[in-house]
């Protein structure tokens, strides 16, 4: 398994470490809600065990943020917070799992197994196919017509994104929420990382599937040669021939 720890407690995190390392699973540590929320949307866990109480964004943030970036992502909530009403709003916030501190690591394991066992279906949805372009969120390995393509992990997130709601538009807003959540940069580094994302996925092949929506955002489609952008693109008297950027 490869498992996100999101939690504050430093000798917690060396114990879960300890033990699930030499087991031969692969952990990751985020030691405050944003650093959490950060890595579960830009990396593929196959779970996430998050605490309750983070600095910087609680974990019933964090797992509210989570559903919307990455809905089927099975999560297990580790907290001392043990009232049932705690539990409730727990698995009411989208938790799949609830264990209260303190605990024993072998049944930590246990619930992480049956778990990992009850979201096998939905490993389907870990990989992502359309046009002759493959996603694996697992392995994280982008093809094109059975070619390798390589791809910066912030390309890799807006191609998974633009893949998930194709062959809708993705506004710019939610894009750049995607990659920088609240804090986006100045300027227009957008524009750059969906150049370098067209380079990969589109540059080597007759066939380009990322197009520009002007003033909108972007789509991931494919579009025949006489193919026009929506009334609602048009009307605005605007170029919509895709462009690069």
């Amino acid at each position: 398994m490869r498992l996100l720890v999101v939690e504050d407690n430093a000798s917690l995190v060396a114990n879960l470490f300890d033990y699930f390392e030499a087991r031969g699973h692969t952990l990751d540590a985020a030691p405050d809600g944003a650093t959490g929320l950060h890595l579960a949307t830009h990396q593929v866990y196959d779970v996430v065990i998050l605490d309750w109480m983070l600095p910087r964004m609680p974990g019933r943030e964090v797992l509210r943020r989570l559903r919307i970036e990455r809905p089927v992502q099975p999560v297990i909530m580790l907290t001392a917070r043990d009232e049932l009403a705690d539990k409730v709003a727990g698995f009411r916030a989208g938790a799949d799992d609830y264990l209260t501190k303190p605990f024993a690591l072998p049944e930590l394991e246990v619930r992480l197994e049956a778990l990992l066992a009850r979201s096998g279906k939905r490993g389907r949805d870990r990989v992502l196919e359309m046009h002759g372009l493959r996603l694996d969120l697992r392995t994280l390995e982008a093809h094109r017509d059975g070619q390798l393509l390589h791809l910066y992990p912030t390309c890799r997130k807006l191609l998974e994104t633009l893949m998930q709601a194709s062959p809708a538009a993705v506004s710019r807003e939610h894009l750049e929420h995607v990659l920088w959540a609240d804090s986006p940069p100045d300027g227009n580094l957008l524009r750059s990382h969906v150049y370098e994302l067209r380079r990969s996925v589109d540059g080597p092949f007759a066939v380009k599937l990322i197009h520009t929506l002007p003033r909108v955002g972007y789509r991931l489609a494919l579009l025949g040669k006489n193919s026009e952008a929506p009334a609602d693109v048009q009307n605005r008297g605007e170029q919509t021939t895709p462009r690069v950027g």
